[in-house]
Parts: structure tokens; sequence; C-alpha cells
């Protein structure tokens, strides 16, 4: 049974920093790539953050220079550190695995202006 389990969410004012974690399980985690969507009031949900198996990286263009995805395959978690966070970046966050409909419960960001 997969599963993926978020943390690290909460209410942070603008300009400050969050790190989220998703810790990973019945995958084998250091083969799959895994990625960061979120889904804000009334929008549509996207794509944020992305790392290969490799390490290679991609970013949607909102949070490019400001979010770093990282993964530790030791521990099956991956990172997404966010700084310099915006109203805008106000979301529920979700771990998943791409390619598969594997997806996490999500954590709740909430940046206040």
């Amino acid at each position: 049974q997969v599963q993926l389990v978020e943390s690290g969410g909460g209410l942070v004012q603008a300009g400050g920093s969050l790190r989220l974690s998703c810790t990973a399980s019945g995958i084998i985690f250091s083969v799959n790539a895994m990625a960061w969507h979120r889904q804000g009031p009334g929008k549509q949900r996207e794509l944020v953050a992305a790392v290969s198996s490799g390490g290679l990286t991609r970013y949607a263009g909102s949070v490019k220079g400001r979010f770093t995805i990282s993964r530790d395959n030791a521990k099956n978690t991956v990172y997404l550190q966010m700084n310099s966070l915006k109203p805008e970046d106000t979301a529920a966050y979700y771990c998943t695995v791409p390619g598969t409909n594997f997806w996490g419960k999500g954590t709740l960001v909430t940046v206040s202006s």
C-alpha cells in the first residue's frame, strides 16, 4: 500500500519561509520521480516542482528562484523549501509520484499579507 504523508504546512507572513516534507512508503522511492502540486482557493491544481530519480529538478515559473525541491533517498523523503512566500502561494500542497495516481492528503499553506 502506497502512502505519501506530507507535513510542514502552516500560517506564515508574506516574505517568510516554510519547508514541506513528504515521506513515502510502499514504493521503491529511489527510482521514482517525485513532485509537489498545489491547489489554491478557486484555482486549478498545478505542478509546483518535480525532481527526477537522478536529482534533476524543474519548477513552475511562478515559484522559480523562491522554492527548492530536494530529496533524501535514505529517508524516503522529498522536501519543498519555500522562501519569499507570497499570499498567492496560499494553497493545499500535495506530494505526488509523477505518472501514477499516488497523491498524499495534502498540507495547507496559508500566507498572510
